[in-house]
C-alpha cells in the first residue's frame, strides 16, 4: 500500500478575493461562454449533463499529446517517462481532492458509469438469488442498470428508498430496509433532477450496520461540494470528468484498498495482470487491476488538470457562489405561474427541474434556444423518480462556477416569451 502525501495546495485563481470570486474573471478562462447563439449571448444552463472546460485543462491536453505523448508505464524512453509522471500525477491530484488515503484506491475509468460497472460486475460474482440491493428512487439509470443486471442475472431484489414530496430524501424509509439481507447500498450524493443532496455519512453507517457495502454516485455532488471520502466512511465513490470541467472519456472509481484488493478484475486484458500463462493467470494489485488496457491518458491528465483549476478557486467558494444562484433562481422561477418546479428540499444543489402548463419540456427547450439559452429536456435519464412525480419529462436548468445572477434573468426572459407563445 502506498500512502500519499497530503496534496499542497493549489496556487490561488487571480479571480480569487477573500471568501469570494470575480465570476467574470474565471468566465473569461472558458472559451465557449464567448459564443454567440441565435444572435444572443451564450446562456449555459446545461452543466448537470457536462459543463465546458477552461482554457487551462485544454491547454494541458493540447501540452500532453504535442509533448509528452506516449504509452504509460513500463516504457523506457523519455516520452514514456513523461507520460507516465504526468498520468500518475492526475491520480495524486485526484486522490488529494476526495481525500482518499492511497492512490491505490483511485482507479481511473472511462465515466462513472464505467465506476459503477465495474463494482456492480465485480461485487456480483458473490451475490445470491435473494440478495439485497438498496438504491434511492432518485438514482440515475447509471446506477440503476448495472443492479437491475444482478436481479436479471443473479437473482438479487432490488429495493427503492423513497422521497418525500419536496423531494428530501427519507431516511427513517431508508433505515427500514436495510435486512440481513442486505448486500450492496448504492445511492447518489446529488440527484442530477432534483438537486437533492443525501446524507451519505448517516446512509453509510447505517448500511454497514448490516454489513453491507456502499457506493455513493458522486458524479454530480463533486462538481458542487468538498468530498472527503475517509469521513464519510464510503466503500465506493464513482466520479465522472467531463462535469467537473475535465474531458470526456474519463471517470473515477475510489475504493478502500482492502476491499479492492479482494475483488475480481472486471475487464481482462494488458496492465492488469502479474503472470499469464498457456495453463493460469494471476491478477496485479489495485489499482492497475482494473485498468485493463491503454488507459484514457490524456483525459486522465486533463482530469488532473480540472481538479487543480476547481482547487485554485476552492470547492467552498464555489458552492457559496452556486447556493445564491439557486435561491436567487428558485426566487424568479417560482414567481411564474404556469411553472411546475420539481424539488425543493432543503439544502439542495444548482438544479432545478420544471414544467410549463400547456407545453411539452421538448417544445420549451427549443423556444428559449432562439434566445441563446440552453437547458435539458427530457427524462434525464432518471425515469423512476419521474413516475414518482407522475410526469414522463421536465425541463432541467442546472448552475456551475462561471453562471451569473444574469443568465438566470435571461432564463426567465426567455421563458415569459415561450409562455406567451404557448398561451
Amino acid at each position: 500500500m502506498t500512502i500519499a502525501t497530503p496534496i499542497v495546495s493549489a496556487k490561488l485563481h487571480p479571480a480569487v478575493t477573500g471568501a469570494g470570486f470575480d465570476v467574470y474573471k474565471v468566465r473569461a478562462d472558458f472559451p465557449a461562454l464567448a459564443l454567440e447563439v441565435n444572435g444572443h449571448p451564450l446562456t449555459y444552463l446545461d452543466n448537470a449533463a457536462s459543463a465546458q472546460k477552461p482554457r487551462q485543462v485544454i491547454q494541458r491536453m493540447v501540452t500532453a499529446y504535442e509533448r509528452e505523448y506516449s504509452n504509460v508505464h513500463r516504457g523506457l524512453h523519455y516520452l514514456a517517462n513523461a507520460a507516465t509522471e504526468a498520468f500518475e500525477q492526475a491520480r495524486e491530484s485526484v486522490r488529494g481532492f476526495l481525500n482518499a488515503a492511497s492512490v491505490d484506491e483511485i482507479i481511473f475509468t472511462r465515466s462513472g458509469t464505467g465506476a459503477i460497472n465495474t463494482v456492480a460486475s465485480s461485487l456480483g460474482h458473490s451475490i445470491q438469488p435473494g440478495d439485497e440491493i438498496v438504491l434511492s428512487i432518485m438514482e440515475h439509470h447509471s446506477n440503476i442498470v448495472p443492479w437491475h443486471f444482478l436481479r436479471e442475472r443473479k437473482g438479487a431484489v432490488i429495493k427503492w428508498a423513497p422521497v418525500t414530496e419536496d423531494g428530501s430524501f427519507d431516511f427513517e424509509a431508508f433505515k427500514g430496509l436495510l435486512t440481513e439481507r442486505t448486500k450492496i447500498v448504492a445511492i447518489t450524493q446529488m440527484s442530477n433532477v432534483l438537486g437533492t443532496v443525501t446524507p451519505i455519512k448517516e446512509i453509510a453507517a447505517a448500511a454497514h450496520a448490516v454489513g453491507a457495502k456502499v457506493l455513493v454516485d458522486g458524479c454530480q455532488s463533486i462538481v458542487h461540494m468538498p468530498v472527503d471520502v475517509r469521513d464519510l466512511d464510503v466503500d465506493f465513490f464513482a466520479v465522472t470528468g467531463h462535469k467537473l470541467y475535465a474531458p470526456t472519456g474519463i471517470g473515477v472509481l475510489y475504493g478502500k484498498l482492502d476491499l479492492l484488493a479482494q475483488m475480481p478484475p472486471y475487464e481482462g486484458g494488458g496492465e492488469m495482470i502479474r503472470e499469464v500463462t498457456e495453463d493460469y493467470v494471476t491478477y496485479g494489485v489495485p489499482p492497475h487491476r482494473f485498468e485493463a488496457g491503454t488507459p484514457p491518458i490524456v483525459q486522465a491528465i486533463g482530469l488532473g488538470a480540472a481538479v487543480e483549476y476547481v482547487n485554485s478557486i476552492g470547492r467552498e467558494r464555489i458552492a457559496a457562489h452556486e447556493h445564491d444562484l439557486s435561491v436567487y433562481a428558485h426566487e424568479r422561477l417560482g414567481a411564474l405561474n404556469s411553472l411546475r418546479i420539481i424539488g425543493t428540499a432543503p439544502g439542495k444543489g444548482g438544479i432545478i427541474s420544471f414544467e410549463m402548463k400547456g407545453a411539452h419540456p421538448h417544445d420549451v427547450a427549443t423556444i428559449i434556444d432562439r434566445y441563446g439559452v440552453a437547458v435539458r429536456a427530457g427524462t434525464h435519464c432518471a425515469q423512476p423518480l419521474l413516475a414518482r412525480y407522475g410526469t414522463t419529462a421536465t425541463c432541467r436548468a442546472s448552475f456551475a462556477l462561471y453562471n451569473t445572477r444574469a443568465d438566470v434573468d435571461r432564463l426567465v426572459d426567455a421563458l415569459v416569451k415561450a409562455q406567451d407563445l404557448f398561451a
